[in-house]
């Protein structure tokens, strides 16, 4: 006995060491998601430790969660600033994604014959100011990449489609059909000399028109198309939806998700959309709405309603799709490195939200990648 006396310390000795050891797993819940440690996923947990003290410090201020996944495993999960697992988050703009996905999904069911439908088409039965052949050749493609040529600018606030006026709009709807067509400065890039051949301009009253046209497509609300075909698919069973002023549901902005659910959006666009074997959204439309279509600034792209940003400064050797709000809120994805990743933040209207959750990305997320996927 004397002699299996010391095997069986130290055995005893290593079974304590291992108990009293923190785990740095998120907590498995019965939501879908699969949990394992970052360094088995091949990330580094000491860097995301750096970022969560960052934020406890308020060197990034306002964020409220980031959530990181990697090979379709939830692997950091982290609150800050009164921000919870149960929490809606209001992600204003990044609610336009997942707008551009209702659209494929209507595609995909053949609800919508394609990006090439005209946009006026569905909505016969009204009437609208500055009429125009131009506008009737609107496709729902051109709404899709932020370069229909009607004068819609968020970031100018001299312009008639600027989002602040229609806000206070009886009909938004009516808003958006009732636009001018848009002129071009002497400074101004001429479509034919832009990037893909697109003039890009920030509209949301467009991304609202895009979610009108799902309705009108479907014979539904839009955010009851969304719960059957993209919510509970993943199962996603909290959110909530904000109704425009004239009855539309309003796609272009403030749709609340919890951050888990928002990572559940990023992974299945990732994975070509699927999700846990099923196919969501089509492979085709995901590969679509993830192909450069505009360039709005330098190191910055477009597809249709998601971001496509540089991950590095100056020439960008790898690229991060983003669903992107104001605030800071990000919804992201790293093809080339099986990555995905939440932010939300209440940085709203702050000039430093953008920038600060960029930096996030940059140098904390992905310099967390301790190994090839």
């Amino acid at each position: 006995m004397r002699r299996f006396l010391p095997s069986l310390l130290v055995l005893l000795a290593a079974a304590d060491a291992l108990a009293a050891a923190p785990t740095d797993r998120p907590e498995a819940l019965d939501d879908g998601w699969t949990v394992a440690a970052p360094a088995e996923v091949g990330v580094d947990a000491a860097r995301l430790a750096a970022l969560s003290a960052r934020i406890e410090d308020q060197t990034f201020k306002k964020i409220t969660s980031v959530l990181v996944a990697r090979d379709g495993k939830l692997v950091h999960e982290a609150y800050f600033n009164g921000g919870e697992r149960e929490r809606l988050n209001d992600v204003r703009s990044a609610s336009k994604s997942v707008t551009s996905l209702l659209v494929g999904a209507a595609i995909d069911r053949g609800l919508i014959s394609g990006v090439d439908a005209r946009v006026f088409g569905f909505f016969e039965d009204r009437r609208w100011a500055h009429p125009d052949a131009r506008k009737l050749a609107f496709t729902l493609e051109d709404l899709l990449t932020m370069s229909a040529p009607w004068e819609c600018n968020d970031d100018n606030q001299f312009s008639s489609g600027n989002e602040e006026r229609m806000y206070v709009a009886e009909d938004w709807l009516q808003f958006a059909l009732d636009l001018p067509m848009r002129g071009y400065a002497p400074w101004d890039t001429l479509p034919a000399d832009a990037p893909y051949g697109r003039s890009f301009s920030y509209c949301t009253a467009g991304t609202l028109v895009l979610g009108a046209v799902v309705e009108r497509a479907t014979g539904k609300s839009l955010s009851a198309f969304a719960h059957e075909v993209l919510e509970a698919p993943l199962g996603i069973t909290k959110v909530r939806w904000n109704v425009a002023s004239g009855g539309v549901t309003m796609g272009g902005g403030g749709t609340r998700y919890r951050s888990r659910d928002l990572l559940k959006l990023a992974e299945m666009v990732r994975a070509r959309g699927r999700w846990q074997g099923r196919q969501v959204i089509s492979e085709r439309y995901i590969d679509a709405a993830l192909t450069p279509r505009a360039v709005p600034r330098e190191n910055t792209e477009y597809g249709y309603l998601f971001w496509r940003l540089g991950t590095t400064e100056g020439k960008p050797r790898q690229w991060a799709w983003a669903m992107a709000g104001n605030g800071g809120n990000y919804v992201l994805i790293v093809p080339e490195q099986n990555l995905v990743a939440v932010i939300t933040s209440e940085a709203y209207n702050q000039g430093y939200a953008h920038p600060q959750s960029q930096t996030i990305l940059r140098e904390y997320l992905i310099k967390a990648l301790t190994a090839s996927p």
